[in-house]
């Protein structure tokens, strides 16, 4: 998954048609590191979305603006807009995660 690195390569990310999914997280996350571990297949089972993750402390403006108050979370944006928010303690297992971006069909 890559990793955004710029406020230029963020607002990019995000202004995409498609679904774009932004994991926030931190460097000395626990819960980050244990997503990690099999985020990977839940990548390969939506291949219809585009994966990046973001470093929520380096990126604090970021994370303020768009309500993160836990790590990790996952937000869904299309077309500049955030469109759904995993908060960190819905966003533990594969099947929370999974099941999570299967609902998204149903807003798009």
């Amino acid at each position: 998954m890559e990793r955004i690195q710029s406020e230029q390569q963020y607002r990019d990310t995000i202004n995409s048609d498609g679904l774009t999914v932004i994991k926030f997280d931190t460097t000395w996350c626990p819960d980050c590191k244990n997503l990690d571990r099999f985020i990977g297949d839940v990548i390969d089972q939506h291949a219809d979305k585009t994966f990046y993750a973001l470093d929520a402390e380096e990126f604090l403006p970021f994370a303020e603006e768009n309500g993160v108050r836990g790590i990790p979370s996952l937000l869904v944006f299309q077309n500049g807009k955030k469109i759904a928010h995993l908060h960190s303690k819905w966003a533990k297992t594969p099947t929370q995660i999974s099941e999570y971006l299967q609902t998204l069909e149903s807003k798009v």
